[in-house]
Order: C-alpha cells, then sequence, then structure tokens
C-alpha cells in the first residue's frame, strides 16, 4: 500500500466533534511522505471551510488537498457544457463555481445543466419543481449530481443527503444523472491521478458502505471501514465486504505497519 484517500465526515469528524485521536492520524502520513487525499461528498460548505474545519481540530492541510465533488463538477462542464449553468446548491460553495456562467434567473437564456448539491432544508416544493421544470426543457439540460450520498449523520441524527432529491428529479423528468462525487468512476479516477497512484497501492477509509467502501472497490482501491460516523452493523449484511474493519481510523497506522509487513 502506498497511498491513502480519506473520506473527512464520520471519519475525522461526526458534526462538529472529532473523533478521538484521529488528528494524530494525519501527521503520521505526513511525517512518512505516503501520499493522501481528502476526498469528501460535502457540498456543504467550500473547500476554504473545510481547510479551517479541519484546523480547528488540529489537523494541517490546503485545500488543493481535499477533493470535492463541485471540483470535479467544475472541470467536466468546463469541458462539455457551453451554455448557463443552473446552480440548486447551498450558497456556502457557489464561489466554487466561479468559473463558469452561473445563472439566478432560470427564465432567460439557455440552461446547459442543472447541478443539484446537498441543500437540507432549504429544499422546499417549489425549489425541487424548479428545477423539474428546467430539467423538462428541450432540449434537455443535464443533470449533474455532486454526489450519490444518501444520508449523513448530524448532531440531531441522520439527516437526508442529496442523492434522494437527485432520484426524485431523474424519476419524474428522465433525465440520467452525471454523478461528480463518490460513487462515481470518474471521481475515484480523478482522485487517484491527483495522487498520481494506481488503484491497486491505494485505500480508501470511510464510514460509508455504499460510497466509500463498494463504490472505491469498483474501481480496484481497497476500502477500509471505520465503526465511526454513519456506521450501522447492518452495513455488514449487505453483501459488500470491506478489505478491513477499524473501530477508528485512529487505529490506521498500526494496521498499515502491521499489513505492509505481511506483504
Amino acid at each position: 500500500m502506498k497511498a491513502v484517500l480519506f473520506d473527512l465526515d464520520g471519519v475525522f469528524y461526526e458534526s462538529n466533534r472529532p473523533v478521538p485521536e484521529a488528528a494524530a492520524v494525519v501527521s503520521w502520513f505526513r511525517e512518512r511522505h505516503i501520499p493522501h487525499l481528502f476526498l469528501t461528498n460535502t457540498t456543504s460548505r467550500d473547500r476554504v471551510a473545510l481547510v479551517e474545519k479541519l484546523a480547528g481540530f488540529d489537523i494541517r492541510t490546503d485545500k488543493e488537498n481535499i477533493l470535492t465533488p463541485p471540483v470535479a463538477a467544475v472541470s467536466w462542464l468546463k469541458r462539455n457544457v457551453k451554455n448557463d449553468v443552473a446552480l440548486f446548491v447551498p450558497k456556502e460553495i457557489e464561489q466554487e463555481f466561479s468559473e463558469l456562467t452561473c445563472v439566478s434567473d432560470y427564465d432567460a437564456g439557455d440552461i446547459g445543466a442543472v447541478v443539484l448539491g446537498d441543500l437540507g432544508e432549504r429544499w422546499d416544493y417549489a425549489r425541487l419543481n424548479q428545477a423539474f421544470r428546467l430539467l423538462m426543457r428541450t432540449p434537455q439540460p443535464r443533470l449533474i449530481a455532486l454526489g450519490m450520498t444518501r444520508y449523513w449523520k448530524a448532531d440531531d441524527g441522520l439527516r437526508l443527503d442529496v442523492a434522494p432529491f437527485v432520484v426524485a428529479l431523474q424519476h419524474a423528468s428522465g433525465a440520467e444523472p452525471i454523478v461528480m462525487g463518490k460513487p462515481s468512476t470518474d471521481f475515484y479516477g480523478m482522485a487517484l491521478s491527483l495522487l498520481n497512484a494506481q488503484a491497486a497501492d491505494t485505500i480508501i477509509v470511510g464510514d460509508d458502505i455504499r460510497s466509500d467502501i463498494d463504490g472505491a472497490q469498483q474501481c480496484g482501491i481497497r476500502g477500509v471501514l471505520v465503526r465511526t460516523g454513519k456506521f450501522r452493523e447492518a452495513d455488514l449484511e449487505t453483501g459488500i465486504r470491506p478489505y478491513a474493519i477499524l473501530n477508528s481510523v485512529a487505529d490506521l497506522p498500526e494496521w498499515w505497519e502491521q499489513r505492509n509487513k505481511k506483504i
């Protein structure tokens, strides 16, 4: 094993609470010059805010070491869409799309893509129906999903993420979503490219049995599941088999050394 992809929420912190001893793990990998990248489906804050949040947990990194769905989406949209883009994303991440022509007046101009992120409680019938009407135009705009995470763990319990709303719009409009976050194979491919690593030499550490573990393993990346965040014992009955299961990311350095010695 030569490189690591780290999920963030549920691995290093749960909402605003750090996972005990998790910060030391990043230092351990940095000191040994082991390539690593933070890979997250979070669309509620931009990379600068994520860097600041991690710093509050004594985890030091920079925004170039974090790959998010908006970053992947901008790269794809610049290559594939010429017309305006309609954003249904939190205001906190709109600046990540500054390289594109994004419109707030959806009745003006030609819409080439409808981008969906995690709006949380800001989703309502009117906003969802607005996105639906755009997707029913001819020619049909592309439906861009910033990840396909089903839910996440907040302080008050589990909350719906973006996937249920993407699926609703897909069902109603017939538009096939293009996924720009986990578990998209293109997203994992971009992560490997940024690390300059091969899938067979890389592991991912995550708490989501589907997006993190199954998604990565479909790409040949070995998945290490942690029993923090959204992990549930029922995850182990899904038929998805992680490469390894750890109680916490804090256990990763010891596991890494033991596993590499065996190999």
